[in-house]
């Protein structure tokens, strides 16, 4: 399948108005225009379906699985210069050294067990990669809600993750990432999340999506995470 020029034009018709809605939030919240990255979640999406947005100028992508990943991104990053990958999505510990070689950002440290294998990998990484391949940058995952089914830190426990991460296990935190409750209005949330982060001196906060990303954006979020908007509905 090729892409046809109609895929091509929706597709950067898509994107043009994400980035035009992005504009005009971050102007209203004061915040500079590039203050804030979109990332363009192809979970379920093949690559055919990715490529549009590639050709549109959309180099920040994201994924849910590290297998359905490792079955698209490898080609697609040979092929395409500047592509940014990040983990959006539950990681296995099993899962982990894939993760790291396949992923530039983990945005779903979670738990000790995790952040553990991610220092081992840390340090087998500095010993055998070459400098110009960095270890993926990390944030930790909130559960913001503390809802049971949902994975994430409870806000409650997140200082003293953070300090096992980097004082304890050597890790690098870049920032904290979120997922409100689906029946509760995101603000609040994500003001926590800021208030969080800005207490531990992290400085980016992955928040908002398709339907509340401009809330995201006026109370600080500096990756937004856009699919439905984009792709369309899920498969």
């Amino acid at each position: 399948m090729t892409d046809t020029p109609d895929m091509q034009d929706d597709a950067a018709s898509k994107l043009a108005e994400i980035n035009r809605r992005m504009a005009v939030a971050l102007k209203a919240g004061g915040r500079a225009e590039g203050a804030a990255q979109l990332l363009a979640i192809s979970k379920t999406k093949p690559a055919q379906a990715i490529l549009p947005l590639i050709a549109a100028g959309q180099r920040h992508f994201g994924e849910n699985r590290v297998q359905e990943a490792a079955e698209k991104w490898p080609a697609l990053k040979a092929a395409h210069n500047g592509l940014e990958l990040h983990l959006v999505g539950p990681l296995q510990t099993n899962k982990a050294k894939e993760a790291v070689a396949l992923f530039d950002v983990i945005q779903t440290l979670d738990r000790e067990k995790l952040a553990r294998k991610l220092a081992a990998l840390k340090q087998d990484h500095a010993k055998t990669q070459a400098v110009d391949t960095p270890f993926p940058r990390l944030f930790i995952q909130v559960n913001s809600g503390d809802e049971p089914q949902k994975s994430g830190v409870s806000p409650s426990e997140l200082a003293a993750f953070y300090g096992l991460c980097t004082d304890k296990l050597g890790l690098d935190v870049a920032g904290l990432m979120c997922l409100p409750p689906h029946d509760e209005a995101a603000g609040p949330h994500f003001a926590l999340l800021a208030k969080m982060a800005a207490d531990l001196g992290v400085s980016q906060l992955s928040m908002g999506m398709s339907g509340d990303f401009e809330t995201a954006l006026s109370l600080g979020a500096t990756h937004i995470r856009v699919g439905t908007a984009l792709f369309g509905a899920r498969d």
